[in-house]
């Protein structure tokens, strides 16, 4: 649980260096990574285009524009801020904080997470 609550603060510490793109996606280009496949291949943003430039955002308080990039950086950012102390808590008591059954919070926050995702990117698709 150390090691997973490291890997999120050097997510936050990733972002706060990469400077936003101004487009709302395309940020992920600065750590090398090739364009979106998907947009290329259709022309439409992918459910996760603008993530990056969501948490970038995020890092420097900059929420409507976070929101504006990808509102699921919005909320993946703040879960993720939110899991930093409770995994650093797990590590150092050795139990589960706030429940006693964290893989149901898992599975039922990856299915909440990827329903948001889906609808979010239905919306910014086809009727924005």
């Amino acid at each position: 649980m150390g090691l997973f609550a490291a890997g999120l603060i050097s997510v936050f510490a990733l972002a706060c260096r990469l400077q936003p793109d101004p487009r709302g996606f395309g940020t992920h280009l600065q750590l090398g990574l090739p364009p979106c496949q998907f947009k290329e291949l259709t022309g439409l943003l992918c459910p996760h285009c603008g993530m990056t430039t969501s948490f970038s955002h995020v890092v420097r308080g900059e929420f409507f524009a976070a929101w504006s990039a990808n509102p699921c950086g919005v909320l993946l950012a703040s879960v993720s801020l939110f899991c930093i102390p409770c995994t650093l808590a797990v590590a150092g008591t050795g139990r589960w904080v706030l429940t006693r059954d964290p893989f149901r919070w898992l599975v039922f926050g990856a299915i909440g997470y990827v329903f948001f995702a889906f609808c979010i990117w239905i919306f910014r698709s086809f009727v924005l």
